[in-house]
Formats: C-alpha cells, sequence, structure tokens
C-alpha cells in the first residue's frame, strides 16, 4: 500500500480519498495498526476507500483505460506546445472527471474472457 502517512496530508479537504489496490493482505486496517499503532492506524483507515482490482485482473488495466479515456477526452488530435499547457490541460480534464464522477465499469468477466480467448480447459496437456 502506498504510504497512508505521507498520502492523508496531501488532501487535507478530502472526506475520503480513494485508493485503488490489488488484492495484498498487507492493504488492511490492522496492517496501519501494526505499522502506526492502533489510534493513528485507524484514523488512517476512515480517510481511505479502498478499491480492489479484480482477483485475475491487473491495476494496469485500470491505468491503460484511464489514459486511454485522458488521451480521447482531453488531447484528442492536438499537439500541446509546452509542458505547462499539457499539465493545464490535463488538470482541468482530471477535474472535470471527478466532478462528474467518470468511473470505470470492469465489464470483461471470466466467461466473456474465455468466449473471446477461445478458452477450452480440455485443450491442455501435460509437458
Amino acid at each position: 500500500m502506498p504510504k497512508p502517512s505521507r498520502i492523508s496530508p496531501r488532501y487535507p479537504e478530502a472526506n475520503t480519498i480513494h485508493l485503488v489496490l490489488d488484492n495484498l493482505s498487507t492493504h488492511s486496517r490492522h496492517a496501519l495498526e501494526v505499522r502506526y499503532g492502533v489510534r493513528a492506524g485507524r484514523r488512517l483507515w476512515r480517510r481511505f476507500t479502498l478499491h480492489y482490482t479484480p482477483v485475475h485482473g491487473s491495476w494496469l488495466n485500470q491505468a491503460e483505460v484511464e489514459i486511454s479515456l485522458l488521451s480521447r477526452q482531453c488531447l484528442g488530435t492536438r499537439r500541446i506546445p509546452t509542458l505547462d499547457k499539457l499539465r493545464c490541460e490535463t488538470q482541468a480534464w482530471q477535474k472535470w472527471a471527478n466532478r462528474h464522477r467518470i468511473r470505470i465499469r470492469w465489464r470483461f468477466t471470466v466467461p466473456k474472457a474465455r468466449a473471446k480467448f477461445h478458452y477450452q480447459p480440455t485443450d491442455f496437456t501435460r509437458s
């Protein structure tokens, strides 16, 4: 888990901070309590809303979707002349996306993946 003690102070006005994490056992309230003590760990834990990636999925898929949205909705085919202008444009888009609560919806289920990739469990042989 990213260091909650470093993340939390960066967003003092936020009621909750959303984190996307994989399904490791270290991503728990207990782990924070062990690391920071019971009181501080619980206080930190309450600031965060955790969103776990699918067990057999990848956080990278979510990052790829986010970058694709940024590319299509914000940048398009434009050439941004400076890094400052790029930063300004992407921050404005990010604020817009957050304000409109744009979400990533996982639609690629195991059955759909098996159909898409023509998975047949009996097709495998031992070597």
